[in-house]
């Protein structure tokens, strides 16, 4: 699959030597043109609006919602690589079943993503599982709260939005390493073939000494973007991307006896290591197109479609529960947690070519119009949204026993069964029609309406084929918006909209193991104020409530002890603060605050409410801050703050992790060297090496425990050339 890529993108690379001399040519003012949308060196012009369709593409300042940007110089000054890493950029992120060496998952407003749906590359759907790549990426786009307009059947939280480079006339090498002796290297090329048409490639290739023993791994990464201008009115943009990654996948901790925070945890430790373990290997694609078509002055056509496919060979020694170990085969214990000696349960688990795909399409018409002393624009869409599972029956065998306190676990032979064949598990379609409409009341007020209409239609299978659930709904999402502006630097905003979010299984170890609960309606309510002062400084503000169904592990009295049910709500009602921007000629600061109160409610389990909700700190808050040296202004330090206020860990908060606080620090150094730009990054997280536990959520009904990493120094030097 990688070779003909690989040879494709060798061919591509070698036809834009020719192109870096554009600016020879007479005209070379396209690519002039085009440069603003690269603006690694700029602070702002990386933030003016965002991707989002179902607004008609507005600006920052006219969105009635929540929305962080993530630039470039961040992703580079940071040397951010993974999801997990991103979500320290923004207090209202927070990691939930994010295990190195995987594919991650993150929380927004304390509501994990759908995989399905949650992770989107210019605003179209991929597979959530995979480790996307950041190398090609401009900008990346968090959008809070959003919900059924933008995306359809998604968690209320919010999603991510990756957002490719464009082409535009660079060449730069990036070189780098860590305090783990991890290489890595990475070669952005673009330029222009004439004066339409564009293509830039990313590759990057990393070879991971990981701070986990024995979770060394590797990856490679290929990508390419296209522009084709073939009319002044249309656009044809298309992007493709391919990644490969190997890495032995570190089991989470769990709570000892259900109800202790394991002492002296080790970050550094793989739990249930075996030497026969094989890395967990991932194969990801995704490509999209996007046509863009001026109709006149006042109307624009977009067309979109997107495929995206996940592969992934999951192979791990997986350390989980006490079913088999001496303290927990009585009962005493609960045999889904770790053993209140700290002795777990080795199993061999296999799951190769496990497929998850994502094809989604969609077309947008956008206009604006004037009906008296109304001025409106107008967005119609349709689209449509398939999502498969192709699996195979996996090896989920116990082997052995090991304990939290071994190095390395004694060594147990592997299972000798071995996986079945491939059979589809499930199929997916969502089919939307989607409408919004902004009416201009004057120069100061704005009115947002709108509402998709999304049809379901889910097939899931059991190992054999056979037909377990099928899922048909139809929904209206409406979404409703009034946008207030005083003077022309400041937006505030009401919004209400509702969404729509699947059902969760029942986990194995509950009375009615396997099955679907109903899709849940989220409803939430929205006030914000945003701020620009002039362009340099950004201030925001948001109050919101989201109120969604709570599906949860009830205690009863059958045989299995629970029964996974619905019933109350899950309430969340936050404060999130937002400030971005240069303090003065020598000061950046980027910094957000998020307050939440989530809590069930209306469950029938006295114990289970007026508590914070399992992974979803009361607050958040982080700052980075970047300081030029004004004797030396090429010189600039760079330095950082995180902290999460006590963490749930059991659903009736008995159990909690503590608080914490972590610093990075920084330095880029930014010259020019025989006439070729340079720029040399060092970044330290962690600097003071403190344990903390960044996350205790779940998945599949289960709970587990994952440390921060420790302290952490990478060093990178970009070349341009």
């Amino acid at each position: 699959m990688n070779i003909p890529r690989t040879s494709l993108l060798l061919a591509l690379l070698s036809a834009l030597a020719p192109a870096t001399h554009a600016a020879d040519l007479p005209d070379a003012g396209q690519a002039k043109e085009l440069a603003p949308v690269r603006v690694e060196g700029q602070t702002h012009d990386d933030r003016h609006g965002t991707a989002l369709d179902a607004y008609g593409n507005a600006s920052l300042h006219d969105t009635p919602a929540a929305v962080t940007l993530v630039t470039r110089k961040q992703l580079d000054d940071r040397q951010i690589r993974t999801l997990s890493e991103l979500a320290r950029e923004d207090a209202s992120l927070g990691d939930n079943y994010a295990p190195v060496g995987y594919y991650q998952n993150i929380a927004i407003r304390g509501y994990p993503l759908d995989l399905a749906t949650g992770l989107r590359l210019n605003n179209l759907a991929i597979a959530g599982e995979q480790p996307v790549a950041l190398e090609d990426k401009q900008r990346v786009e968090v959008l809070k709260g959003l919900a059924g307009l933008q995306a359809g059947v998604m968690e209320p939280g919010g999603v991510v939005n990756f957002v490719s480079k464009r082409p535009a006339d660079v060449r730069e090498v990036t070189l780098g390493t860590d305090s783990h002796g991890s290489r890595y290297g990475a070669l952005d090329l673009g330029g222009w073939l004439g004066p339409n048409i564009g293509l830039r490639a990313n590759l990057a290739w990393e070879d991971i000494h990981s701070y986990v023993r024995h979770a060394d791994g590797r990856r490679n990464f290929y990508a390419l973007a296209a522009d084709w201008h073939i009319t002044p009115d249309a656009t044809l943009e298309l992007d493709s991307d391919y990644q490969a990654s190997a890495q032995r996948s570190v089991s989470g901790y769990q709570l000892l006896g259900g109800d202790t925070i394991p002492k002296h945890a080790d970050p550094t430790r793989l739990l249930g290591y075996q030497p026969w373990q094989q890395p967990v290997s991932i194969h990801a694609a995704n490509t999209g197109a996007r046509f863009n078509y001026a109709l006149s002055e006042d109307w624009r056509l977009r067309l979109a479609a997107g495929h995206s496919r996940s592969v992934i060979d999951d192979n791990v020694a997986f350390a989980y529960g006490c079913f088999y170990a001496t303290g927990c085969a009585s009962g005493e214990a609960p045999g889904n947690f770790f053993a209140p000696n700290g002795d777990y349960d080795i199993y061999d688990f296999r799951s190769p070519d496990d497929t998850r795909i994502d094809d989604e399409a969609r077309a947008t018409l956008e206009g604006r119009f004037d009906t008296g002393a109304v001025s409106q624009q107008l967005t119609l869409g349709a689209s449509a949204f398939r999502r498969l599972n192709d699996q195979r029956a996996d090896v989920y065998d116990y082997v052995g026993t090991g304990n939290i306190a071994d190095l390395d676990p004694p060594r147990f032979a592997p299972s000798p069964n071995q996986p079945g064949a491939s059979v589809r598990r499930l199929t997916s379609w969502q089919r939307s029609l989607f409408a919004l409409d902004r009416l201009h009341l004057g120069e100061r007020w704005q009115l947002l309406a709108g509402a998709r209409l999304v049809r379901l239609h889910e097939r899931a299978y059991d190992g054999d084929g056979t037909l377990e659930r099928d899922t048909r709904l139809s929904r209206t999402l409406p979404q409703a918006a009034v946008l207030w502006q005083p003077v022309d630097p400041l937006t505030a905003y009401i919004s209400y909209s509702e969404g729509l979010s699947l059902g969760r299984e029942a986990p194995y170890w509950t009375s009615n193991d396997s099955q679907m609960l109903p899709p849940r309606l989220s409803r939430q309510l929205e006030a914000g104020l945003k701020y620009a002062t002039g362009g340099a400084f950004d201030l925001s503000a948001a109050l919101f409530r989201i109120r969604q169904p709570y599906q949860f592990a009830r205690p009863d009295d059958s045989a299995a002890g629970f029964t996974f049910v619905q019933q109350g709500e899950q309430v969340h009602t936050g404060l999130e603060l937002g400030a971005h921007g240069r303090v003065s000629d020598n000061l950046g600061i980027t910094a957000s605050a998020s307050l939440i109160r989530a809590r069930a409610q209306d469950t029938g389990i006295d114990a289970y409410e007026r508590h914070q909700v399992v992974n979803v700190p009361r607050l958040r808050a982080t700052v980075h801050a970047e300081y030029r040296l004004p004797f030396a202004p090429q010189l600039s330090l760079l330095g950082g703050w995180r902290y999460a206020s006590a963490n749930a860990a059991t659903p009736d908060g008995r159990v909690r992790v503590d608080a914490y606080h972590v610093f990075d620090a920084g330095l880029r150094y930014a010259a020019t060297v025989n006439g070729h730009a340079l720029t040399a990054r060092l970044s330290v997280d962690n600097l003071f090496d403190r344990f903390y536990w960044r996350d205790t959520g779940s998945a599949l009904g289960d709970s587990y425990l994952f440390p921060g990493a420790p302290r952490l120094a990478r060093l990178s030097v970009s070349i341009a050339f």
